[in-house]
């Protein structure tokens, strides 16, 4: 029964919730983890489970060397299953309620500078690879966003793309001119390969078969042009970047944040701290 209740709270976090596939996987995987555990210590009936059992298998977690982002994340995953048991009438008492999370030590994200933003920007791409990397910088966009829009998204007169964030949330973000040349000279290669293998695509960015781009993929090449300024970087660190460098160039926290579709101006919070940093960084490396 226990596993039967896992796929309805998945289907309840997909359809209730609007969860992402990414969020959604994470749960899935943190679930079973769980699950697996109370399995071998033969404990197969979710009204059996009590707090006990939920710290042996927090403390395997911390035997295992688990780091505390990803402990902060089961426990968390594990409290949001209980509540819903509770609230569904699954069971009456939640075994969940008073686990504390771990304290986390404070992890500022990699943020490039603008100098490094326009090598990056400088280096010889292909058109698809050009329009990625400059709506990435220029809209601040997560990548299942990038992926995932339309081309009836994008108005390069009006000069904005419209995106659709967690939770189904959408949101319009301008864009400026060098975006919109790098996507105009991309749509043109665009049509030619759909003409090419006879294909339609309601998708923005596809690749030379045809197919739709996938997170993946864009990973992969921000990873990659990222060697060339000896940086270890992800389509977040473009994200990042482009957040900060609003915010020290005198952009008003709340612009950003609806910029960046954060649900909360306490997420967006977060570059203040990395303006501050970089300030000081700059500060002494003048005055050393």
């Amino acid at each position: 029964m226990f596993i039967q209740y896992i796929s309805l709270y998945l289907e309840y976090l997909e359809i209730e919730r609007g969860l992402s596939e990414n969020t959604l996987e994470a749960y899935r995987r943190d679930l079973y983890s769980l699950y697996n555990f109370l399995v071998q210590s033969e404990i197969k009936e979710i009204s059996t489970i009590k707090r006990l059992h939920l710290n042996m298998y927090i403390k395997k977690l911390y035997d295992e060397k688990f780091s505390p982002y990803s402990i902060a994340r089961e426990i968390a995953s594990i409290k949001g299953f209980f509540k819903w048991l509770c609230i569904s009438e699954v069971i009456e008492h939640n075994p969940a309620l008073s686990i504390e999370q771990p304290k986390l030590p404070k992890r500022l994200p990699m943020v490039l500078s603008i100098t490094e933003i326009k090598k990056l920007l400088d280096e010889k791409m292909s058109l698809l690879d050009k329009a990625i990397l400059e709506l990435l910088y220029a809209a601040g966009l997560r990548v299942s966003e990038l992926a995932n829009i339309k081309i009836n998204n994008i108005d390069l007169n009006a000069k904005y793309v419209r995106c659709l964030g967690k939770g189904d949330k959408e949101r319009i973000v301008p864009i400026g001119n060098q975006a919109c040349i790098a996507i105009k000279n991309y749509l043109k290669e665009r049509d030619y390969i759909l003409k090419k293998y006879n294909l339609a695509s309601k998708y923005c960015f596809i690749k030379e078969n045809g197919k739709k781009l996938t997170r993946q993929d864009v990973y992969l090449f921000i990873n990659s042009i990222g060697k060339n300024i000896n940086k270890d970087i992800s389509p977040h660190t473009i994200r990042h970047s482009f957040a900060t460098h609003l915010l020290e160039n005198g952009a008003d926290l709340r612009v950003v944040q609806e910029l960046l579709g954060h649900s909360d101006v306490s997420t967006t919070q977060l570059y203040t701290h990395i303006s501050k940093k970089r300030l000081k960084e700059i500060y002494f490396a003048i005055n050393k």
